[in-house]
């Protein structure tokens, strides 16, 4: 058997799904609040190859055989804060996600802030998902209610009536969040907690915390990668057919 063949196939595959995941990056590089996915690799031990015929497996005398493991995860360092200037985008410095409503009535949380108006009034995100108050209510603003301003601490006024407050919510480990398309998130573990004191900034937009140079100098590893294994294939696969031809 030619282990080295397989162990190659297996890095060509795991590199495969290590472009998939930077290639995701460099999409979604410039959606607001979307968190880099990260891809990291470990050797697992899948068999062990006896040269021996007289060796037992597991008596220590085989060599262990080593195959690439890949496994995905989420960077959640905060993006940088840019100024908008636009008094329905909000972004939040420190820990915390807000908290939005999805079409089939799931809660999710994302960090994106940039914030629409639908005609009657309900204010949800750029992907038209209702944007929820700590009391779990969507926020509905008033017809010529005025100014709208968004306090550091979440609430929210029209000129000076409260309508409500954001729901910025935390967890007790980010681990237990799954993503979702645009940088929202579905929780699968306990249930998150309101941040006591959020600090958010209206008129500012948190950016992905992707760097596209990064992200392209990935792309020319994996590359590089990716020829010198089908390099050892091949030289492999030559080596076992002239064994072939040799042995008859």
């Amino acid at each position: 058997m030619n282990i080295g063949m397989y162990q190659s196939a297996a890095s060509l595959s795991a590199l495969e799904r290590w472009q998939d995941a930077v290639t995701q990056n460099i999409t979604s590089s410039q959606v607001s609040g979307y968190k880099k996915r990260t891809v990291n690799f470990s050797a697992a031990i899948n068999g062990e190859l006896q040269t021996d015929p007289k060796s037992r497996i597991g008596d220590g005398s085989g060599q262990m055989m080593y195959f690439p493991k890949v496994a995905y995860g989420i960077s959640f360092q905060n993006g940088e804060t840019q100024p908008t200037r636009r008094e329905l985008d909000v972004a939040l410095q420190g820990e915390g996600f807000f908290e939005v409503q999805l079409e089939d009535g799931r809660r999710a949380y994302t960090r994106a802030g940039e914030l629409r108006l639908r005609a009657d009034r309900t204010l949800v995100t750029s992907q038209d998902t209702k944007i929820l108050s700590d009391a779990g209510d969507p926020i509905q603003l008033l017809p010529g209610g005025g100014t709208i301003v968004i306090n550091s601490d979440g609430r929210v006024l029209q000129g000076t009536t409260p309508v409500g407050k954001l729901s910025v919510v935390k967890f007790a480990t980010n681990a237990q969040l799954m993503p979702l398309s645009a940088g929202a998130f579905i929780n699968t573990g306990a249930p998150p907690e309101q941040v006591e004191r959020p600090e958010v900034l209206q008129g500012y937009l948190e950016a992905s915390n992707i760097t596209p140079l990064r992200e392209m100098v990935d792309l020319v590893n994996i590359a590089r990668a990716y020829e010198a294994n089908q390099k050892l294939i091949q030289s492999r696969d030559q080596s076992l057919g002239k064994t072939l031809e040799v042995l008859g």
